[in-house]
């Protein structure tokens, strides 16, 4: 590959970058903050049962994450690769995995309240696999600790509200200087819930169950990606 069209990608994805920092720092509309208030209001109707399962299932997530186990891949040589190279990979694996999710979805969304609540960590698995895969492409080592724990920001970036992700941004901007903040479990766990929590139920309603979760299921490995790239974006190209 020329050098100009390695430096032409870096420059679009520079652009990209800033694009994406501009619409996590966009403030909501009022179609948003009306969209959160009835969510903490369903939020309140949604059975025990079914937050219970949520919580476990991040937990169980958390602990696999960052104690090294379940979602090692195996490892691809990328380190001779341009960044143009790896982001072509990078996306034809999150398209990969996210035809896996929406499959996912409308099995379990088509199959009633009992099994559909297992798409909530049979969808947290397949997210996390994805994160290891895109580390991995991007040249880095899940192995280590760090590169873990970077994954599980990159995570709650994607998934949590507006002040939350602004945090999370300025962790993963400074993420080079050494400063490693730990994960606090309880705003991660509570922050996803209320993040998928409305969108999510509606695919436990019989005859909605499958459309809803393909189109969930979709959008959550979108955005996933999306951000996964933007965040590893940060590290390479500051």
């Amino acid at each position: 590959m020329e050098v100009g069209n390695i430096e032409a990608y870096e420059q679009r994805a520079l652009s990209e970058l800033a694009s994406w920092k501009k619409k996590v720092d966009k403030k909501s509309g009022l179609f948003e903050r009306a969209s959160k208030k009835v969510q903490i209001k369903v939020n309140s109707y949604i059975p025990a049962k079914v937050h219970k399962v949520i919580s476990e299932s991040i937990r169980g997530m958390v602990e696999a994450v960052l104690s090294g186990s379940k979602y090692m891949s195996k490892e691809k040589n990328v380190m001779l690769l341009s960044l143009q190279q790896k982001e072509e990979w990078v996306k034809e694996t999150i398209s990969t995995y996210r035809r896996t999710a929406i499959i996912e979805g409308v099995g379990t969304g088509a199959a009633g309240l009992l099994v559909g609540l297992s798409d909530f960590p049979l969808l947290l698995s397949i997210k996390m696999k994805l994160l290891f895969e895109i580390s991995r492409l991007y040249g880095f080592d899940p192995d280590e600790y760090e590169e873990r724990l970077f994954i599980l920001h990159v995570f709650q970036m994607a998934f949590s509200s507006e002040e939350k992700k602004m945090d999370t941004l300025r962790v993963i901007q400074n993420w080079n200087t050494g400063n490693h903040p730990e994960i606090n479990w309880h705003d991660f766990q509570q922050e996803y819930r209320d993040y998928i929590d409305v969108v999510k139920m509606l695919q436990l309603v019989p005859g909605l169950g499958a459309a809803v979760g393909a189109y969930a299921n979709h959008h959550l490995l979108e955005q996933l990606g999306e951000t996964a790239i933007n965040c590893y974006r940060i590290r390479l190209l500051n």
